[in-house]
């Protein structure tokens, strides 16, 4: 019972630092921004619009 108890608890440290790792990780990606005028979701978008007046 001992054994198990043990195993588990290692389990749940592993796991406990991988979230930790991971999340710091993520907080250091440098995130970008497209430009405005690259956006051609958006010029399909207004040609949508336009032809709906």
């Amino acid at each position: 019972m001992l054994t198990i108890l043990i195993i588990s608890f290692i389990i749940v440290i592993i796991v406990l630092l991988l979230a930790v790792v991971t999340t710091s990780k993520a907080y250091q990606f440098k995130h970008t921004v497209d430009q405005f005028g690259d956006n051609t979701h958006l010029e399909e978008q207004t040609k949508v619009e336009t032809n709906k007046k």
